[in-house]
This record gives C-alpha cells, structure tokens and sequence, in this order.
C-alpha cells in the first residue's frame, strides 16, 4: 500500500522541508584593463607614504664614502629611527648640510621640458630621484659633548682622548698638509667640543670628503635618517652595521635605547595594502620569504 502523500509533490509537506541555504553571492571580478590601473595607484600611494614617513632609497653622487659606499649606489635609509633616539657614533646618516656646508655635487642644468620635470616630481615623491645639493652622507664620529681631534702618534683619529683605529677609511687626508679651515685637506685638526644636540661627522675617504672638520658639526634636526642596506647595484647589497671599533669603544653609560623601529615600520605597508584590498574587493596573499641561514 502506498502511504498517504497529502496532495504535496514528493510527499513533504513544505513546513517540514529543509530550509534552503542562502545564496552565495560571488563578486564578479574585475577585468584585468580596470584592475591594474587600480593596482598601479595604490602601489604609489603606498611608495610616496614609505618615502614620506619610513623608508627612502638615497643615490650616491659622490667618493666622499670611497669605499664604503660608491659612486652611484643606493641605499635605503631609515627615517623613524631618530624619531626616538639621537644619532650614535659610527652609524652612517643622511643629513641637510646646513648653511656653511659647501656641496659636494656640482648642481644639474635646468631643464625647462615638462616631461623632465614631471619625471623629477614623481621620482621624488617615491624617492628614487637623485639627492639635492643640500644631501649629504657621512659617519658619526661624535655625539654631543664629545670632544673629537687629530691626530694622536701614528695619526689617528681621537674621541674624548681615545685614538680610534678605522680599517674603513679609504686615502687619508695628509699628515703634512697645512689646517685649513675652510678645506679638509690636512688630517689635523684642533680639538672640537660637540655642542648640545649635534654631531661630529666625517667622509671614509677623508682624502676628499669636506666634512666636519673644516665645516663645523651638524644639527641632529638635520638628520634625514640613517642608512642601513646597500640595495644597489645588487652585486654590492651588504648590511651597512657599526663597525666593531665602535662597538667596544668605551664610553659612558647611557640609558638602554629603545628597540629598534625598523622592523616594526616596515610591516607597515603591507597592512595598509591588506586593508586596501578587503576594501576593494581584490585578494591579498602575503608571500611566503625564507630566510637564509
């Protein structure tokens, strides 16, 4: 015998059928001719944010950091890390000379070309624009109240009264030369107190960096920030670290600093892209970096 349908097809009455899930709606994805422009303009917003708050590539116009660094490599400098501690000796910074600082760059030819000026603009704004005459680059030989001289018996360097050995220096300034003033030819100069909120800095090659020594100390609110990789060429890429003679150089104690921001401040971006991304509608899959051992 055949049970009792109740006149309903299949023989379920509808409020005993399963409730029917709701549908899953798919976001139609977008062509690749809408999507790449949107990709292109969040990846130089996030450049100019890096460039303006964290992190900018610097070019290197000179020899006066033969041969730590060469004439045209680049390197990236950070720019928070001042922001919650003061320049430390050995670190090599980035700076805005101040007004009696003579540039080490001969000044380019205007161009009046609008394409060449908007090329300028925009290769500032991601910071891959050569530096201005006002940029320089050097290292820290001494922070406030140091008191920095040349030379001691075998013509080294002296901080606070101790001779520091620099393996890095490339051609040294002559012992022989005459103090100048107002040109770092000769590697004596008389003993220079660091004032109150300034840093004593100098060229690896001290044979032609004009530096400190005939131009005066540096405000550290000129400081740009410090560099820390050589990104290029790639055949170069290197850590830029304190050497080891500034680490066991004896000094004072101060207070711990304050855990380095770089680390932090790099993730950075890659928030902001995610958040960009839930936004928009786009996926974003962070990739996977090993790292060498």
């Amino acid at each position: 015998m055949g049970g009792y349908s109740g006149g309903y097809p299949g023989g379920v009455s509808p409020s005993r059928r399963p409730p029917r899930r709701g549908r899953i709606i798919r976001r139609k994805e977008m062509p690749l001719w809408q999507e790449l422009p949107l990709l292109l303009v969040v990846a130089f917003c996030l450049a100019v944010l890096i460039r303006t708050f964290l992190v900018q590539a610097f070019f290197i116009p000179s020899g006066s950091m033969q041969q730590t660094l060469e004439i045209k490599d680049r390197v990236l400098v950070n720019k928070v890390i001042y922001d919650v501690r003061n320049p430390e000796r050995g670190e090599i910074v980035v700076f805005r000379g101040p007004e009696t600082w003579a540039s080490e760059t001969p000044s380019e030819p205007v161009s009046q070309a609008f394409s060449a000026k908007l090329g300028r603009t925009i290769g500032d704004l991601v910071g891959v624009s050569r530096p201005g005459e006002r940029d320089f680059i050097k290292r820290v030989i001494g922070v406030a109240g140091d008191k920095v001289a040349c030379c001691d018996q075998q013509g080294r360097v002296t901080v606070n009264g101790k001779s520091i050995d620099e393996p890095y220096i490339f051609e040294n300034s002559s012992l022989d030369a005459p103090p100048n003033p107002r040109q770092c030819t000769s590697r004596i100069f008389a003993e220079v107190t660091v004032p109150a909120d300034q840093i004593f800095v100098m060229g690896d090659h001290r044979g032609v960096s004009q530096d400190a020594r005939c131009q005066g100390p540096v405000p550290v609110d000129n400081v740009i920030g410090r560099a820390f990789v050589i990104v290029w060429p790639t055949s170069r890429f290197t850590s830029l670290d304190v050497p080891e003679n500034w680490k066991t150089f004896a000094m004072p104690a101060e207070p711990p600093a304050r855990p380095d921001p770089t680390t932090g401040a790099l993730f950075l971006p890659f928030l902001l892209s995610a958040g960009l991304s839930a936004r928009s509608g786009l996926p974003f899959v962070p990739r996977r970096r090993r790292l060498r051992s």
